[in-house]
């Protein structure tokens, strides 16, 4: 008799679910990607074609090209991309906000991506311009995401990793309530090789 031992959940995509998904789906597509408003005057808000600029301005700043290794190639890629995230929303498998002064300047980017909607879990990742670091701009954007997300859009869980040489990063997460879980060992690759990864998280009901 062969024994066999599973780790994970080991769900078939084929199969329905024996629980309530945490969110139902069309939940969120059902109405166009929120604007989301943040301390200090803060909009978070979809990507706009004229945005194209300076989104591929910011992958040529040397530490947004460090820790970020998928970069765009020309402004007419960053346009495809932000179709591809306009998609995401409606397919409610991502989604990408610029963070901006009032609607206009653009200062980062945040984002949701790997989204589950049956368990209620989703990943989030964020870059800030160099221009607008050190005024706790990242941080103020994904405290506005974590209350929409945990909130409103009925999500559970929310997680986020980085490289454990990227202190700034982990500074933003812990100030934003997402707990270090772990580190995942060499786990992805930057410009200069192999990294370690911390793992935060924030789950619904925490403080």
């Amino acid at each position: 008799m062969t024994q066999v031992i599973a780790a994970g959940r080991g769900y078939d995509v084929r199969s329905p679910l024996s629980t309530a998904p945490a969110i139902p789906t069309g939940a969120l597509s059902a109405g166009p990607q929120p604007m989301l408003s943040a301390l200090g005057g803060l909009l978070l808000r979809p990507w706009e074609l004229s945005d194209a600029p300076v989104f591929f301005a910011a992958y040529q700043d040397p530490e947004i090209r460090h820790w970020h290794t998928r970069q765009p190639a020309s402004e007419d890629q960053v346009r495809e991309w932000f179709e591809q995230y306009r998609q995401a929303w409606a397919q409610e498998t991502g989604a990408s906000w610029a963070v901006t002064r009032g609607g206009g300047e653009v200062l980062g980017r945040i984002a949701m991506g790997g989204v589950n909607l049956d368990d209620g879990v989703a990943g989030c990742a964020y870059w800030v311009l160099p221009a607008a670091r050190g005024a706790g701009v990242a941080s103020r954007a994904l405290t506005a995401l974590s209350v929409w997300a945990l909130g409103e859009a009925g999500f559970h869980r929310l997680h986020l990793d980085h490289s454990t040489r990227n202190h700034a990063s982990c500074r933003v997460a812990v100030k934003c309530g997402f707990l270090l879980e772990g580190t995942k060992r060499s786990d992805a690759v930057h410009s200069d090789g192999r990294h370690d990864m911390h793992l935060h998280a924030r789950i619904r009901g925490d403080d």
